[in-house]
Order: structure tokens, then C-alpha cells, then sequence
């Protein structure tokens, strides 16, 4: 028993590890979102709930079934007065007579079928704009999450980075500071330079702990993101390096683009296609609306309850009948509803027309963003290499005697600010790099 026990909980463990991959490259990041992030699920349902409301449309139009079991007892059968004359008695006296049994029971069943019905054939032409707006809803979302994933794994690499570029100024400088406090003691500085150099690794301890704090913080926004449980383990297989390489040496081409494949235009144009129908919708209100119908019903009488007796007489009933509805005169409401619709389904082509605009520009600005900000990631890392040779050359003139502690300070002060910078280009370069090719729907 406590073999199959050991099992069972091995087989669970297995599962739940199989469940949350606890390493990721980036593409595999977004892949792994893409299917596990609680917003495309939701965006996934909504889809199939458009694929619901279209059967539920299109019902309307199919053969319509109702069946109805009615049973009723008088406890007193009420009563008639019929003229006494009727029956041999005096002209203006009347006879009290009580017609039909104590217990009845009714069973009917009636099929309906919708012949023509203008709002019926919008409606069903509605239902395919319905199911495109979701659908490209989901797209919308998978850009977002694409772009949230993306963002949150560099930020991830760049913390992670960040933190070790830190722990190198930290041994760098300790070694300085031995050096510096053997001078001190050889008599050859003055003290005011060690507690000059004293300063400073405090302010890069305390930078450390906070470097410390946000890369655990950075790596549950990316959890998040994946739709990772807290507190499972997450490593990060891709390299700063290589996601370097690919910023820089793929860069979309906006010559060739084609506007129409911009997610935002497709809903524009979705809600453009639904204004229409609307006001078709209108219209075809004064159109007749015709239908069919049959049914069948038995009847059993009885003044006590004999109705499951095989002798029970049951009457039956049949009938068969069509309805049209022909709007006549609505006093102007049904063509001022009209006039609304068409009114709104022009202010939506007007507003398609300027999403177009916005977004060309959008795209050239995000191209020239990205060309600049590739630029700035250039000038940034070849500051922070110019600035690394800088502060070197000034701990080697500060370990001679040939400089001081504060020109010392002051590379290493330039050294840091030049190493924060790159860091902060590099992510500006991937925030671009993602939104130009979001404009583009690159990737999905």
C-alpha cells in the first residue's frame, strides 16, 4: 500500500514539475505564454462564446418545439344562468346549470417555424463580424502579452546584469581600498582618500541590495506573465548577448507594409462592418415579419381521476395557421432609428479613416525611434568602454601616488553613470524594437 502511495505522489510531482518548465529561452517564454497566460485564456473563451452566440442566432430561424401538460380540478364547477324559458319555465326567470366534468387534462404540442423575418437575416450576417471582432481580439492580446513577456525577460537579463556589473565595481574597489589603506598606513596618502573610497562602496552596497530586491521582483512580473505559479523555479536560458544580436541586426522594413495587417485596424474596421449592419438592422425593421405554425392537442375529460384508464376517452385537436406582421406607421420612430444608425455608422468610417493616419505615423515614428535608439546603444556601450580604460588608468595613477582620490572618484562616478546608461539604452532598444514590430504585426 505504501509502495503504490510512493507512486502516486512521485507521478503527481512529475506532473506538476512538467507543468511549469523551469527553464525558458525567450521564444520559448512567449510560446509558453501564448498558451498559459490568464488573459489569452479569457480572449480564447470569449471566442467560444461568440461561436455559442451564433448557434443561439441561428436557432431563431430553425423549427421551434414547444410541448405543454395542463391538468385541472373544480372543487365547485362554477355556473351558468341559461333563460327558464329555454327549459318550458317562465319568460324572465333564468336556471342555474353547471356544464363540463370536475377533472380535465390537456396535452398539446405546437411546431413553429420563422418563414421571414428581416432583423433574422441581419442577425446572421452579424454573427461573422462577431466572431472576427473576438478573434481579433486574441491577436491583440497575444501582441500585448508577446510585448509584456518580451519586456519583462530583458528587464529580467538587465537586473541580472545590472547586479553583476555591481558586484565587479564592488571587488574592484575593495581591492582599491586595501591598496589605498596600506598607503594610508605607509604614510604616502592622507586619510581624507580612504574614507573618500570608503564612501563610495557604501553607496554601491546599498545600490546592491536594491539590485538584489528588483531582480526578484522582475522575475514574478515575468512569472506572472507566463502564467507561472509564484513560487515555482524559473531560469533564464537566453542571453543578454544574443538578444542584443537580434535587436540590432533584424530590423523590420516598413516599405513593403501593408496597413490593413495592423491589428487596430482590423478592429477599427470590424466596428466600422458593425455600424453597418446596425443601421441594416434598422432598416429592415420595416420589413413583415411571417411565420408558421401547427399544433396538436388531446383532451381527456372525467368528473374523477380515471385518466390513466385504458377506457379514458381522449378528444383530439389540430390546427395549422400562418402570422404576418406588416409594420405600418411607428409616427417617424422607426426613421428617426434609422437616421441614428446611418449617422453612427458614418462617424465610424471617419474614425477608421483617422486610425489609418495615426497609425502611419505611429509606424515612422517607431521606425525612427528604433534607428535612434540603436544609435544611443552604440555611443552608451562605447561610453562605458572609454570610461572603464578611464577608471583604470586613474586606480593605477592612485596607487602610485599620481592622482587623487578625489579625480579617482570622479572616473569611478563617470564609470557608473556610463554603465547605468548602456544598460537603460539597451532596454529602450528592445521597448522600441517590440513596439515597431507590434505596429507591423510582426510575429503572429
Amino acid at each position: 500500500m505504501n509502495k503504490y502511495i510512493f507512486i502516486l505522489f512521485f507521478s503527481i510531482n512529475i506532473t506538476l514539475a512538467q507543468e511549469y518548465p523551469p527553464s525558458l529561452s525567450i521564444n520559448e517564454a512567449i510560446s509558453f505564454a501564448l498558451e498559459n497566460n490568464s488573459e489569452i485564456i479569457n480572449a480564447k473563451n470569449e471566442i467560444d462564446k461568440a461561436y455559442k452566440e451564433k448557434w443561439k442566432t441561428i436557432s431563431v430561424g430553425l423549427p421551434q418545439i414547444k410541448a405543454s401538460f395542463d391538468y385541472s380540478n373544480f372543487l365547485e364547477l362554477p355556473v351558468s344562468l341559461i333563460p327558464a324559458q329555454f327549459f318550458g319555465g317562465q319568460e324572465g326567470d333564468f336556471t342555474e346549470v353547471s356544464f363540463g366534468t370536475e377533472q380535465n387534462v390537456v396535452g398539446s404540442a405546437k411546431i413553429s417555424q420563422l418563414l421571414f423575418d428581416g432583423s433574422y437575416l441581419v442577425g446572421l450576417q452579424a454573427t461573422k463580424s462577431y466572431i472576427e471582432f473576438f478573434d481579433n481580439a486574441l491577436k491583440k492580446t497575444n501582441q500585448e502579452v508577446r510585448k509584456s513577456v518580451t519586456n519583462a525577460y530583458v528587464n529580467s537579463l538587465i537586473s541580472k546584469e545590472n547586479l553583476k556589473i555591481i558586484d565587479k565595481n564592488i571587488m574592484n574597489l575593495d581591492k582599491t581600498l586595501d591598496e589605498a589603506k596600506k598607503l594610508f598606513n605607509g604614510g604616502f596618502i592622507e586619510e581624507e582618500s580612504v574614507e573618500q573610497l570608503k564612501i563610495t562602496l557604501s553607496e554601491l552596497e546599498s545600490q546592491r541590495k536594491f539590485a538584489n530586491q528588483l531582480q526578484f521582483l522582475l522575475k514574478d512580473l515575468l512569472k506572472i506573465s507566463l502564467g507561472y505559479d509564484e513560487q515555482a523555479k524559473l531560469e533564464l536560458k537566453s542571453s543578454l548577448e544574443s538578444i542584443i544580436d537580434i535587436q540590432i541586426n533584424k530590423i523590420p522594413q516598413i516599405e513593403t507594409w501593408d496597413l490593413n495587417s495592423n491589428i487596430d485596424i482590423k478592429i477599427a474596421n470590424n466596428y466600422v462592418e458593425q455600424k453597418r449592419l446596425e443601421y441594416k438592422l434598422e432598416q429592415s425593421k420595416s420589413l413583415p415579419k411571417l411565420s408558421a405554425f401547427i399544433s396538436g392537442a388531446y383532451t381527456g375529460n372525467s368528473n374523477s381521476f380515471t385518466f390513466n384508464n385504458q377506457n379514458q376517452k381522449w378528444f383530439g385537436s389540430a390546427l395549422f395557421g400562418m402570422s404576418l406582421n406588416v409594420p405600418i406607421f411607428s409616427s417617424l420612430g422607426r426613421s428617426a432609428s434609422s437616421q441614428i444608425a446611418k449617422i453612427s455608422y458614418e462617424q465610424s468610417k471617419i474614425n477608421l479613416k483617422t486610425a489609418q493616419q495615426q497609425i502611419k505615423i505611429n509606424v515612422k515614428n517607431a521606425k525612427v525611434s528604433l534607428e535612434l535608439a540603436i544609435d544611443d546603444f552604440y555611443v552608451t556601450k562605447n561610453n562605458m568602454e572609454l570610461s572603464e580604460r578611464i577608471e583604470n588608468k586613474n586606480k593605477i595613477k592612485f596607487s602610485q601616488g599620481m592622482s587623487s582620490s578625489f579625480e579617482l572618484r570622479q572616473a569611478q562616478t563617470q564609470l557608473y553613470t556610463a554603465q547605468k546608461k548602456y544598460l537603460d539604452a539597451l532596454q529602450d532598444l528592445v521597448s522600441k524594437k517590440i513596439e515597431l514590430e507590434t505596429l507591423l504585426n510582426i510575429n503572429n
